[in-house]
């Protein structure tokens, strides 16, 4: 964008949120190039600060009367390029948008600002004993607003559902700087599902100003394991098992070799460096019958061969657990100076096999690949390590992922499950649908977002084609 353009722009950004709210020098921009997925950069324009509904509208007009385009951003925890300013423009940070504007646990929900980060929200619950269910793995830094655009919800959602079951309404600025409510307090609106149809829909709808969010009882009671066992696919098979006899955990998580001994090496959790996996289990709910659930749970890894398997006895034995598990991706660069985390899903019964060929194509591409998912739900996050500095890896890297999601779809799954499309997966959406849905959902878009200029770039493919791969894949390639 050509500088005779933006300054006039940024004049009028600084006057409706102040000269501080807004960053336009080099060196501050350049911190919002990119967000988790590091392997695509591009540098807004500017980036501005509102902290209000009416900051997000004028911000928005604004955008519009200069014709340029603009894209919200959260925490920038995303992982698959969803807060990329493809064709540069404006970043609407949405951080200092964090209230908590209202708390109701008779009726069980909650109003925050798209800012608020999550964990902290359900640390302000803690003295009425409830809690938000999504908690994904970046829960002290991600922000509730960047859960709903991706639809990420963490380890939870296997028995609590995904984020879209526990936002109960939204408010809207449309990319034209309308203000739209969907849904609300009660439970059940009439109509049209729109709030469903916003939330994952990554930021191309417009921009989330407020969210109600459904607030959920503490369980009276859990019981937390830890299975230790020789192999993944002995404790891929227990996965299965415990689902199959009907058992429902509040979490089912997996973590292998690799990354155990990332995490050993980091924080000293007393995990055997020479397992092949390890699962978190926890059932929780009334404390009648956790006890015999917890038993028949430890039938099943013991069948599998579980070699190991401890019970947390305390609640400070229980966080010492889900802390190792929160830290892993904290551990990762003990491994590596560079990861990119994909984020397939497959059938349960298909764990065993997407292990194994994740083995298979780790060697092939002689790119180590470390991993720790959602198991209950079939929900893999396969890490690859590698140095962005060196551009063969990259390459490498980037042939290894696109492996991994093209055999998630073979056995019937899909090629995100929390993370978005974003820009990274672009050119799997004709694979996943058909050119009459891919229209379709075209069609939606543009109902809302008419001319393209909110969140240009995502999701979709455009003009007939899939959008190239990421500058720095294609760098690699030359």
């Amino acid at each position: 964008m050509a500088a005779t353009v933006i300054s006039p722009l940024t004049e009028r950004l600084r006057a409706i949120v102040g000269t501080e709210a807004v960053l336009t020098s080099a060196s501050d921009l350049l911190v919002y190039e990119c967000d988790g997925f590091t392997l695509d950069k591009n540098k807004p324009d500017v980036v501005v600060f509102p902290t209000s509904t009416e900051h997000v509208v004028q911000i928005v007009k604004v955008c519009n009367e200069a014709r340029v385009p603009f894209l919200p951003r959260g925490a920038g925890t995303s992982l698959a390029g969803g807060c990329l300013p493809v064709g540069g423009g404006v970043v609407i940070a949405l951080t200092r948008m964090k209230r908590i504007l209202e708390v109701n646990c008779r009726d069980r929900y909650a109003v925050v600002q798209p800012g608020v980060v999550n964990k902290w929200l359900t640390d302000h619950l803690k003295p009425q004993k409830y809690h938000f269910a999504p908690d994904p793995s970046s829960q002290g830094a991600c922000t509730i607003g960047g859960n709903a655009a991706t639809n990420s919800g963490g380890p939870h959602t296997l028995k609590y559902g995904v984020t879209v079951n526990h936002v109960l309404g939204l408010e809207l600025v449309l990319p034209d700087g309308q203000v739209v409510h969907t849904g609300g307090a009660a439970e059940d609106q009439p109509g049209y599902d729109l709030t469903g149809v916003i939330v994952g829909s990554e930021g191309t709808f417009g921009i989330t100003t407020k969210l109600w969010v459904r607030l959920t009882r503490n369980p009276d009671s859990y019981r937390t394991l830890l299975g230790v066992f020789e192999t993944v696919d002995d404790a891929t098979n227990t996965i299965s098992d415990i689902i199959g006899a009907g058992i429902i955990p509040g979490a089912l998580e997996m973590l292998d070799q690799l990354i155990i001994q990332a995490l050993e090496s980091a924080y000293h959790f007393g995990f055997p460096l020479d397992a092949g996996a390890v699962l978190i289990m926890e059932v929780d709910g009334l404390e009648a019958g956790l006890g015999a659930d917890a038993e028949r749970i430890i039938a099943l890894a013991k069948k599998n061969h579980a070699r190991e398997l401890r019970q947390a006895n305390s609640e400070s034995e229980r966080l010492l657990l889900w802390k190792s598990r929160k830290n892993a991706f904290g551990a990762i660069g003990r491994l590596a100076p560079s990861y990119c985390c994909q984020d397939g899903v497959v059938p349960r019964t298909q764990l065993p096999h997407i292990l194994r060929e994740i083995q298979r194509i780790s060697a092939k591409h002689q790119i180590r690949i470390c991993n720790v998912f959602h198991a209950g739900d079939g929900n893999i996050h396969p890490i690859l390590l590698f140095d962005e500095r060196h551009p063969d890896q990259v390459k490498r890297v980037l042939a290894a992922s696109h492996e991994i999601l093209d055999e998630c779809i073979r056995c019937g799954g899909s090629v995100t499950g929390e993370h978005g499309i974003g820009v990274e997966k672009i050119s799997f959406m004709p694979k996943l649908f058909t050119p009459e849905d891919l229209l379709m959902m075209a069609r939606l878009k543009s109902v809302f977002n008419p001319e393209g200029r909110c969140s240009p770039g995502k999701m979709f493919p455009t003009a007939g084609a899939c959008i190239e791969q990421s500058k720095a894949g294609r760098r690699a390639a030359l």
